[in-house]
């Protein structure tokens, strides 16, 4: 299924007239503040984030995963369900792959497609927190931190294999999560594992073409809960430095213990140019893998402050990859991923209303009071026309999510594929 320009241009002409009045009084008054609105506008239409492959389909839980019906079966389908989101939001113009959950047939016809819906191929991800099928070893102790130096040789040659996959495909980085660690007291020697993690993460680093990038996830816990080899941003930060240049630390939101404060991690790491991407969800109680936004829009805008800040002032810290890592229980995935990729927009947005030279003034004078008015002035500020205009003068809809459901795009999918297909990955 794709959506005809037309399609979208219809959508929008119902509503077009109350967007431009809504655009024309919150421009008329930024621009009073001295705000630039089309360089603004301009940021927006350039800032792109990356759907991940297994994102697709529904989630699940430990205890049971309820299906949406006209799940992509295919890693073709799950690129043309990102051409439908893209088509929609003009936001999502990447795809990150997870292997060996899709792995292509026929890279060629792959590329093509991806490249017919303007979506390039992002960071590709590894897997070595199951046993996969055929697997001579197992990782039920662990991986790349495993006491066996065999199982520690097959999952590095996992992540070789995935690198070849990505190069194949055009992606320019390798993403490196682990579920290694341990549940009880005793199970594991901390020093051993993370020695063995640090060795042969080096390994795979030796590999790493010239261009590319390792982006090396941290996570304090699960599904190991005693303890987990790289469980915080200080640990992914000392690897990376061990490996190299081309290595970096890469931060999800859901990878924290409760209250953490993720943008002083985020600060850190730019300011030493070690942060290399970021996955977008929210949470309640953990890893959680909710809808971006949807708990705590305002701990989102106070990270994107110093990712706004850090981005214009911290050249020696790479171009980051963004990528949507979330999980849909009980909403359409694809109507989860556009309300994500909004309130990824309108963080964003808001982060760059804040005036940084008054900000920095009222820190020098420490001066509290001012510092929390100028943020919350910014974050109060309804920046949703913004999002839209950089979205129609894209080609995309005014409201994706009303144009999503108008155009009835999941009986669309249904007719298409059926009700009994089922999206690869957890």
């Amino acid at each position: 299924m794709k959506i005809e320009q037309h399609h979208i241009q219809d959508s929008n002409n119902k509503n077009l007239k109350t967007h431009q009045d809504n655009f024309d009084f919150l421009s008329n008054n930024l621009t009073k503040k001295g705000v630039n609105v089309n360089t603004l506008i301009k940021k927006l239409q350039d800032f792109q984030v990356a759907i991940p492959s297994w994102a697709l389909g529904a989630g699940g839980t430990r205890f049971g995963r309820f299906s949406f019906y006209g799940e992509p079966s295919n890693l073709e389908q799950k690129i043309q369900d990102i051409g439908i989101i893209h088509s929609l939001t003009q936001t999502a113009g990447a795809v990150s792959l997870h292997i060996p959950w899709d792995i292509p047939e026929d890279y060629n016809a792959i590329k093509e497609l991806a490249g017919s819906l303007d979506i390039k191929f992002d960071a590709v991800n590894s897997n070595t927190f199951q046993d996969q099928a055929n697997a001579k070893e197992s990782y039920k102790y662990g991986s790349l931190s495993n006491t066996s130096e065999a199982v520690r040789q097959q999952a590095i040659q996992h992540n070789l294999d995935v690198i070849n996959i990505g190069n194949k495909l055009g992606s320019k980085s390798l993403t490196v999560w682990l579920a290694d660690g341990s549940c009880f007291p005793g199970q594991n020697n901390f020093q051993t594992a993370l020695q063995n993690t640090e060795n042969s993460l080096k390994d795979i680093y030796k590999v790493l073409p010239n261009d590319w990038s390792m982006l090396i996830e941290y996570k304090p816990y699960e599904p190991n809960f005693y303890s987990t080899v790289i469980q915080d941003w200080g640990t992914s930060f000392m690897l990376a430095n061990a490996c190299g240049d081309k290595a970096y630390s890469l931060v999800d939101l859901g990878h924290h213990l409760p209250n953490s404060n993720i943008e002083q991690i985020v600060s850190i790491l730019m300011s030493k140019g070690k942060l290399g991407g970021f996955h977008f969800n929210d949470s309640k109680y953990g890893d959680d893998d909710l809808t971006v936004g949807s708990i705590k829009p305002y701990a989102l805008f106070l990270i994107f402050n110093e990712l706004v800040y850090g981005m214009k002032n911290n050249p020696q810290n790479p171009d980051l990859a963004w990528m949507i890592d979330a999980s849909h229980n009980v909403k359409d995935p694809l109507e989860d991923l556009i309300q994500s990729l909004e309130a990824i927009q309108e963080a964003y947005a808001k982060a760059l209303l804040i005036d940084q030279d008054e900000l920095k003034s009222a820190q020098l004078n420490n001066d509290v009071v001012k510092c929390q008015e100028i943020l919350q002035d910014a974050y109060r500020t309804d920046v949703r026309p913004l999002l839209e205009k950089a979205r129609i003068e894209n080609g995309g809809a005014l409201s994706p999510i009303n144009a999503y459901r108008s155009l009835d795009v999941r009986n669309g999918l249904i007719k298409e594929r059926g009700k009994n297909t089922v999206a690869t990955g957890l």
